[in-house]
């Protein structure tokens, strides 16, 4: 089933309503000690539905966006292959942006989920190519368990305001944090909060500040960078997995 995303100007409402995000980054999780450790390799699946962050194998999201002046198109599938990470079952999740028409980056993912409904960030492969497709910068890639590297909590099970963690941790290549700074009613109505407004950033990229918005049952629909830089990440349909 193919879901078409038609308007995301909730995502100007739900910033409006909070009257701009202040840029507040937990002094703690900017440490090199890195995420709390996840629980016991026992208590995870590569099954995937937390409603804010749901990974049903098949789903893909199709989003349109603009980056360094150039237009994107980001297609986002979850596969239906499984890798062990420590012990864990983690589930890969390809992700391929285009620029211009023309490949420009591909990663895999792999996420996983413990007993209490936590998604956990466990690695990832990425690539950047040139116009031949030859791969010329693979910064960022990272695995838990490998130098050093540590998986975190890339969406809670119950997210509330105030909330923030480290998404990943492999010092100096992947330190990506979260804070969410809203829940509203945008999409369906102000009674029901089926909508996160989050803010994350990172220590590597001090001046870069990125919103990104979720919506329960669908995952992200809206990424915008608000600080340091011009791009934009907008869902414009999702096609479900089972």
């Amino acid at each position: 089933m193919k879901t078409r995303i038609l308007s995301l100007s909730a995502f100007a409402v739900a910033v409006a309503a909070i009257g701009g995000v202040a840029f507040a980054p937990q002094a703690r999780s900017q440490t090199t000690e890195g995420p709390p450790p996840p629980p016991p390799s026992s208590n995870f699946s590569a099954r995937v539905d937390n409603p804010w962050f749901p990974l049903l194998r098949g789903t893909r999201w199709v989003y349109t966006g603009v980056k360094d002046g150039k237009r994107t198109r980001d297609l986002v599938t979850v596969t239906h292959q499984t890798k062990m990470i420590e012990g864990v079952p983690c589930v890969a999740v390809h992700d391929r942006l285009y620029m211009q028409g023309r490949l420009e980056e591909r990663t895999t993912d792999w996420y996983s989920q413990d007993s209490h409904g936590n998604v956990w960030y466990f690695g990832e492969n990425t690539a950047e190519l040139d116009k031949h497709g030859h791969v010329t910068n693979t910064s960022g890639t990272w695995r838990a368990g490998v130098h050093g590297a540590k998986p975190g909590i890339y969406m809670p099970a119950h997210p509330h305001v105030g909330q923030s963690n480290l998404q990943e941790y492999y010092k100096g290549q992947a330190e990506d944090h979260f804070k969410v700074v809203g829940l509203f009613g945008t999409v369906a109505g102000p009674k029901t909060r089926n909508t996160l407004l989050t803010q994350e950033w990172t220590p590597l990229e001090p001046s870069v500040l990125d919103h990104k918005m979720y919506v329960r049952g669908i995952g992200t629909v809206l990424e915008q960078t608000e600080k340091g830089g011009n791009e934009r990440n907008e869902l414009v349909s999702v096609t479900r997995g089972a």
